[in-house]
């Protein structure tokens, strides 16, 4: 039986599988089809041949929530919470994303103020009633909304997470006077303190469940009408996978989705390479994301903003995405600077290149004008160079410069702006990008890596051999996993350990309960838990592992010093001076699953040549430089090769700068040692070809 992943991307929907009983594997790269995206999934799995009665696990990432929330494509929704926070959402914590600009502007609320009702009700910090709930109020609200055919509504009001009692009560309300509307509770989305963050993640929840209800649906019958009857699985912005039937109900948890299966796949790698701290980078058509992967596992935050002002509080992979890829555009900007991105011709019309209508040079387009990119792609289809020279003479006759020299600054451009990426993902936790390694994912990542890498001073990057569709690979080596939390809040000094014993018994059976929902054996359920914790008088927390089994006043010491240590880690200082105190609790449950088997292979001692397959002239700092061209599936372990270098792969072209040199590890990874920007420049001066070429 197979198992199959797939990642959903703006561009191209990817594809990997692997045959648990044969170890066969097979991967498919397609065009998203952006009106119907599971007809794209669908064309994956055709393209790759496996039948979809053979399909026991189907793993899937989607952006579809995620993009959904940003171009605000999901029908009107209401919100429902206490008199005097009707504005919560959209006046936020009166941040500036830029001090000194008067002009910035807000992004729209997720829910109107149109739609925003306010009734009298309230809850005390610690659980009391203060105001009992309007209901007279309150069934006037459940009929408006009912006369409004709105398909959700999120009902946030303020201390729930305290006492949920009148969040109950509104719902029972609306169940009767707003039939088919869907109600989403704040007290069972996140019940964690802090309004402004509860409210936007229910409001988040309520706005995309129709979205995805339908998606989900589509998909699951189109696999239905194909004799598919394996267990469908969609990927979590925390890292982990769940059921189709409980995402339906908590979209909120997959804003990350799509490029949490990169963050997996170089999880995977780290166990399998010499470098255990990679910074995962993944660059497809329309994005570029970047993470950390640390101890075999990706760094987690809970201040993830979809965008200025609007946080989502649950827990996911702390990746940092700019509007980077091959099909962005590049255009002038008013003060006659040439500019790349964040717009992109994604799949439809795609690059000028492509020959599907687009007109607007690209970074494929600039790739393929500099000799980067082979123009039939592998056979897989043919690009045509002078609509790309077509596309890219408009902006190099504005800026007065020559076509290479623009399409070389177009890629140094997406590159800077790459590298931005990275720089925000890594000094915001505390990290020095100089102790790790960059791993290069996506079908453009590799052509970039290398200059990316040299803009931030990373000397080693490594291409695994399955970087085309990386998300996809992921998303099979990633368990099935809830994450649960409970406010509590207490110094650690005086909290009673019996009291936190029994809140973490109740979390984790909950949590075993989800997956057994999932079909996940008691043998295979991992248990983790964490607080967030914080010295007193801080508004920030750290997250920090707790034991398990039952807890005890011998336990006390053993998570401070765990918390010192945690917050010293994120933020490079630690105190004994101040108390520390627990604000919550949560659990990590998990269910393991196999995993695609490790490929390792004995290397060849002797520093041998890899043996290219062509050479082509290929455009560097200015210059035309001869370069060899190498089919990557024919490297092999111990095979070594010098800059400048092209390696295409199946899915994914690999670019080695000159100056820089390569090797294959003992998993078929290329190992590349970048090398500096001087080094670059001197030697393609010396091995530059005439500029007449």
């Amino acid at each position: 039986m197979w198992r199959v992943g797939v990642d959903v991307g703006g561009t191209f929907t990817d594809l990997f599988a692997w045959n648990v009983k044969t170890g066969e594997r097979r991967t498919a790269k397609v065009l998203t089809t952006r009106r119907d995206r599971s007809e794209g999934v669908v064309n994956a799995v055709e393209k790759a041949n496996i039948p979809f009665g053979e399909i026991s696990h189907f793993m899937h990432g989607t952006t579809t929530a995620t993009n959904a929330l940003l171009e605000r494509s999901f029908p009107d929704v209401a919100l429902v919470t206490t008199d005097g926070f009707r504005d919560t959402i959209e006046i936020g914590r009166q941040h500036r994303q830029s001090l000194y600009d008067p002009y910035q502007k807000k992004p729209r609320p997720i829910i109107p103020r149109r739609f925003r009702f306010t009734l009298t009700e309230r809850m005390g910090a610690h659980g009391d009633v203060v105001t009992p709930l309007d209901t007279a109020r309150a069934v006037e609200i459940a009929k408006d909304i009912h006369q409004l055919g709105l398909q959700a509504v999120a009902v946030g009001f303020i201390n729930s997470y305290a006492n949920p009692a009148h969040e109950r009560q509104m719902r029972d309300i609306l169940t009767e006077h707003a039939q088919n509307c869907q109600v989403v509770l704040s007290a069972e989305t996140r019940p964690v303190f802090r309004e402004h963050g509860r409210f936007t993640t229910t409001a988040v929840r309520a706005a995309v469940l129709p979205v995805m209800k339908s998606y989900f649906d589509r998909l699951a019958e189109q696999f239905a009408n194909r004799g598919f009857t394996g267990a469908l699985l969609t990927l979590k912005s925390n890292g982990g996978v769940m059921g189709v039937a409980l995402a339906k109900d908590h979209p909120e948890e997959l804003i990350e989705s799509g490029p949490a299966g990169g963050v997996s796949y170089a999880a995977y790698l780290s166990q399998t390479c010499e470098h255990e701290r990679l910074i995962h980078t993944d660059l497809g058509g329309t994005s570029y994301d970047a993470s950390i992967v640390e101890n075999g596992t990706g760094l987690v935050t809970r201040n993830y903003e979809l965008e200025w002002e609007i946080p989502i509080v649950v827990p996911m992979l702390d990746i940092h995405s700019v509007g980077a890829g091959g099909g962005s555009i590049a255009w002038i900007d008013d003060g006659g600077s040439l500019r790349v991105g964040p717009a992109s011709a994604g799949s439809e019309p795609g690059p000028a290149c492509y020959g599907l209508g687009g007109t607007k040079a690209t970074i494929t387009d600039a790739n393929l004008i500099l000799g980067r990119i082979q123009p039939t792609l592998g056979g897989k289809m043919e690009l045509d160079v002078e609509a790309a020279k077509r596309a890219l003479q408009p902006i190099a006759d504005t800026i007065g410069l020559s076509l290479l020299d623009t399409a070389e600054g177009m890629i140094r451009i997406a590159c800077e702006n790459m590298g931005q990426a990275v720089k925000m993902v890594v000094l915001s936790r505390g990290r020095d990008p100089r102790d790790f390694a960059i791993a290069s994912f996506g079908g453009a990542g590799p052509m970039h890596a290398c200059f990316v890498a040299q803009a931030m001073n990373i000397p080693t990057v490594v291409v695994p051999p399955y970087a085309g569709v990386a998300s996809a690979f992921g998303a099979t080596c990633m368990d099935i996993r809830h994450d649960l939390e409970e406010f509590f809040y207490a110094p650690v000094s005086g909290v009673d350990m019996q009291t936190i014993t029994r809140l973490y018994e109740q979390l984790e059976a909950r949590g075993r309960a989800l997956l057994a929902a999932d079909g996940v054996s008691p043998g295979d359920v991992v248990i983790e838990r964490s607080a967030q914790m914080r010295y007193i008088g801080q508004t920030y927390e750290v997250d920090t592992p707790i034991p398990g089994g039952k807890l005890d006043d011998s336990h006390r010491a053993g998570i401070v010093s765990g918390f010192h240590h945690e917050h010293r880690r994120e933020h490079g200082v630690s105190s004994d001076d101040f108390d520390v105190a627990i604000v919550s609790l949560g659990i990590k449950a998990i269910g393991a699953v196999p995993h695609p088997p490790m490929e390792k292979q004995a290397i060849d001692q002797a520093n041998k040549k890899a043996s290219a397959a062509g050479a082509r002239p290929v455009y560097f700092s200015g210059k035309w430089v001869n370069t060899q061209v190498y089919s990557g599936q024919t490297l092999t372990p111990g095979a070594s090769l010098d800059g400048p270098a092209i390696i295409e792969y199946e899915d994914s072209c690999t670019v080695i700068p000159p100056g820089c040199s390569a090797r294959v590890d003992g998993t078929n990874n290329l190992v590349i040692s970048v090398e500096t920007e001087a080094e670059l420049d001197e030697y393609s001066t010396e091995h530059a070809l005439v500029d007449s070429h």
